[in-house]
């Protein structure tokens, strides 16, 4: 049996590339198998997101609370401590569900260096189950490649066995230069890149859903509109004048303002804006609620101050759900027409 580590930054794509790479290799007859280590923090009695969805893609008997084993926290070494059991825990969670599978795939930890303080950081735990390593990352600026030689020096270093490089969730602008610059600056230093994958907003951006998890609160209105996609957020805490060219350039975006600031929600509304977030508590003015339910933007009331729920959405990512199927489709269009997926099945099998 071999496993595949896919590793890389909170919102690099990893569960993007893992489900793309999982069809592919089931339409070619592979008994595939899904194993999470570490994973994200939870809310008390939540099931990670990534193990509900490749469990339903790939079939799995295993409930999702056995193909995540450790839960991952900013707090950890409140409540683990360094000791060989969590080690033996992995080990043993990972024979019980690949065993008579050809092949796993392992999803890495919101960062690969996360929970490194008691030995169970992505890079220590592909080495210790044998596994071969896919670096994904998110191309943002110039030290994306930067981040990404970085990753793969250390894996190196470490022993492991690196198939190679997804620079991920390329914006437009870049794609040229990701392709031209990076990618020839990657295997330069003998580091393979195996795709260069371009932004989609199916795959890339939150959906207002995704805002109202993470947030609480109330729906005002556009319930039945939160699959809508946000692709920006502009915070309305300047004066009206201030805020207009900035409701103006961005689409498709969620606007932050307090609940109190009708004239804001208002000019917002009459912009491409997939949602509203009111902060504070602050029931809007009824014409707010009205002319959002005309155009079916959802309004959505939470009780944190602005500041706070900016915080609370800076880290958000989209997450595909078992029932996406147009997230799911574009997963594999992704992996089937901009990744070198074949070269991944040649080095397993030739491993």
């Amino acid at each position: 049996m071999k496993s595949l580590f896919v590793m890389g930054p909170t919102g690099s794509g990893k569960t993007v590339f893992n489900l793309g790479l999982a069809q592919k290799l089931l339409e070619r007859g592979l008994k595939l198998s899904y194993f999470k280590p570490v994973g994200a923090p939870l809310m008390e009695g939540a099931e990670d997101a990534d193990a509900v969805l490749m469990r339903s893609v790939l079939g799995l008997e295993y409930p999702p609370s056995e193909l995540m084993c450790i839960q991952g926290s900013p707090h950890y070494l409140s409540r683990y401590h360094a000791d060989e059991s969590h080690l033996a825990r992995i080990k043993q969670c990972f024979d019980q569900i690949t065993r008579g599978c050809d092949l796993a795939l392992v999803g890495g930890a919101p960062l690969p260096f996360s929970m490194a303080g008691i030995g169970l950081d992505s890079l220590t735990l592909a080495r210790e189950l044998g596994s071969a390593v896919v670096i994904v990352m998110k191309v943002v600026d110039d030290y994306s490649a930067d981040r990404a030689i970085l990753y793969n020096e250390y894996a190196t270093a470490k022993g492991l066995e690196v198939i190679g490089t997804v620079l991920n969730h390329v914006p437009r602008p870049l794609l040229d230069k990701a392709s031209g610059v990076y990618r020839p600056l990657l295997e330069s230093k003998g580091f393979p890149v195996l795709g260069v994958v371009p932004k989609r907003p199916e795959i890339s951006f939150p959906t207002v859903k995704e805002y109202f998890d993470l947030l609480g609160g109330e729906i005002l209105t556009g319930e039945d509109r939160l699959h809508r996609l946000v692709e920006d957020v502009v915070v309305g805490a300047m004066t009206l004048e201030s805020a207009l060219t900035y409701l103006r350039r961005a689409p498709n975006k969620a606007v932050i303002t307090g609940g109190d600031r009708a004239d804001l929600a208002l000019a917002a509304l009459e912009t491409d804006t997939s949602a509203l977030i009111l902060t504070g508590g602050y029931y809007p003015d009824v014409k707010v609620v009205a002319r959002a339910g005309e155009l079916g933007v959802p309004v959505l009331l939470v009780s944190h101050d602005t500041y706070t729920t900016i915080e609370k959405v800076h880290d958000i990512t989209r997450k595909i759900k078992p029932g996406d199927q147009e997230g799911i489709r574009a997963a594999k269009e992704a992996v089937e027409n901009h990744c070198d997926w074949q070269a991944v099945l040649r080095h397993l099998r030739g491993r």
